[in-house]
This record gives C-alpha cells, structure tokens and sequence, in this order.
C-alpha cells in the first residue's frame, strides 16, 4: 500500500512538473511572438499609400525636393507616397496635422527646424508638442543665399545696408528661416541699417517678391533663386555654407562677406507622428538613405540644387534635435524675442 501510495505522489509530482515546464514554454514563445510583431510590421509596411504633410507652398525647396524623393520611394517601398501642402501659420498648420495624424506609418512629415525647435521659444503656446515628433531623418541643410534684385545695384553686404540707409524703413527683404531673420535684425543693429522682413508662405512666392521689386532682398534656399542668379535677374551677395558653393564659386561666404561667424543653418528633416513605431522609421531611414547614396540622385537633387546630404539615422537625427533645439534657445535669448 505505502508502495503504491509513494509511486502516485511520484505521479503526480511529474504532471505538476510537466504543467509548470508546458506553462513557461507558452510564455516564452508568446513573449517571443510579440518581440517579432514590430519587425514582422516593419517587413510589410508599406501596405498602404503613404501621405507627406509639407510646411511649404508648392515651388518651395522642400517641395521640390519631396517630390523627386517621393518618386523612388514608390518604386523601393511599392505604395505610392502623395504630397499634401499645408503652409501657413510660422510651418505650426502643418506641423499640428503632423501631431495629430495616425501613427502608423501612413503620414510622414518635411519639417524644418522652426516647427521642431525654434517655434517653442517664439510663441506662448502651441498647438502640438515639438518634442514628442518620432524622429526619421535629417534630410539636408540648405545652402541659403543673400541675394538682391539686379535694379538695387549692389554687389556687398556692405553695399545693402548704406542703400537701406538712404531709404530708411522702405527696402523689405524675405527669408523662410528664423535665424535669418536675426541675423538681418544683427545686421540692422549693428551697420545702424533698417532693412524690414517681409513674411511669406513659401519660397515660390518670395522669389515672385523678389523678381518683382516689391520684396528686392532675399535669404532664401540656393535652389529657390539658382535660375534668377544665372539668368543675372539677382545678384548674389553671400551664402551659409562652410564652403563656397560650386555652383556660384564667385559669391563669398558668410565669414568673408562680414568678417563673422554665423552658428546656425537652415535644414528639414522627416518626421512621422507621435507614437510611430521605431520600426517603421527605420524602415523608411533606410530606404531614404538607399535613394540619397544613388548618384545620379544625389547630384541632381542635393548638389544641383543647394544642398548639404546628411540623411542620418533617427538616433543621429534625435541627438541633433536636441543640440539644435538649446541652440536656439540661445539665439532667440540672445536676440531678445519674446514668445508672441
């Protein structure tokens, strides 16, 4: 009895074993199959088209170059990507839609750096949070030229700012970028010029200012007013570039044209809404860097058209945010802007 007794405890103590071990397999191999989702997610997506919310009218540099992107990103991704303009508003219209979209991957953003870390020091509030954007990646920065229509008749910095002191509060200039707008407040302030900014919604309709005469000066994206310089209807008086551009090698750097430095330059980035998987933004990095190393892309649509490549990794792109974000906190203390 006490032979048998023993043996079916013993019984029993295996099936409890058997149960215990059956349970932890389950788990382990649930806990694996939800670790796989996101890269099984990744692997599939596209499976829709995709949308791209621009800050800029159409004709802008970032337009331009989103659509000539968007084109071999349908033949690697295999959705088609369509392009949706929503400028306005200092880039915050289309930057809330941004915000507010489905984070799955079906809308991606062209921001510049105003919506992601200068608009935060400027305004009192906003209707989104700069910060909570899923970072893709830093597309490029812009090579950005001063440049005056051809009837001002000057040739220099130096030239513009006594012009401007004949025609006191009449000679307007544009720009698309914050910092711009406070180097030309720099430049008023210390060359005792009065040069007003003149807002716009995008750079198509700047350089349409610009050609007309009613907004004669301009710092605007290189790619924006190349034909306008080549076809001598401008007059290029500097760049932001560390470099003189190939394109114009006659026209001087920031440093050579004034004798300063300037810290700050112009760039976008993609951004995908807040929440947006981490393997879907780096699915769509890849694919964006595939494209940029391709050279005929990269000398028809970055170097011909003004602009520096970075396309980083949303690591790299984040890292940057937040050093180009305590930058312009700097700048914007240092100019004296109080948030509006």
């Amino acid at each position: 009895m006490l032979s048998s007794l023993e043996e079916s405890r013993s019984h029993g103590r295996l099936l409890v074993r058997l149960r215990v071990a059956l349970a932890s397999l389950v788990t382990l191999s649930l806990a694996a199959l939800m670790c796989d989702l996101p890269s099984a997610a990744a692997q599939v997506y596209p499976s829709r088209p995709i949308r791209v919310i621009t800050v800029t009218s159409a004709g802008g540099t970032s337009d331009i170059f989103m659509r000539a992107l968007a084109d071999e990103m349908h033949k690697g991704l295999g959705q088609p990507i369509v392009i949706e303009n929503r400028p306005g508003g200092a880039f915050n219209i289309g930057a809330r839609a941004c915000a507010e979209a489905a984070p799955d991957g079906t809308t991606i953003c062209i921001l510049p750096g105003e919506p992601i870390v200068f608009n935060q020091f400027l305004f009192k509030s906003l209707a989104y949070d700069p910060a909570a954007f899923e970072p893709v990646t830093q597309l490029f920065t812009i090579v950005q030229a001063l440049v005056v229509s051809k009837a001002l008749n000057v040739g220099t910095v130096q030239g513009l700012t006594a012009l401007s002191k004949t025609k006191p509060g009449t000679l307007n200039y544009s720009t698309g970028s914050v910092p711009f707008g406070v180097f030309f407040d720099r430049i008023n302030r210390e060359a005792g010029a009065d040069i007003v900014r003149v807002p716009f919604r995008g750079g198509g309709e700047a350089v349409n200012a610009l050609l007309s005469g009613a907004t004669p000066v301009g710092f605007l994206g290189l790619s924006n007013v190349r034909g306008q310089m080549e076809a001598g209807l401008v007059t290029g008086l500097m760049v932001d570039s560390d470099k003189r551009s190939p394109l114009f090698p006659d026209v001087p750097t920031i440093p050579e044209a004034t004798g300063k430095e300037y810290a700050s330059r112009s760039y976008f980035g993609l951004v995908a809404p807040p929440g947006t998987p981490k393997p879907i933004t780096a699915r769509l990095q890849a694919e964006i860097a595939r494209i940029a190393s391709q050279p005929d892309f990269l000398k028809k649509n970055f170097i011909e058209r003004g602009l520096d490549p970075v396309t980083s990794t949303p690591e790299a792109f984040a890292r940057f945010i937040q050093q180009d974000r305590a930058l312009a906190a700097q700048i914007v203390k240092e100019a004296g802007l109080e948030p509006q």
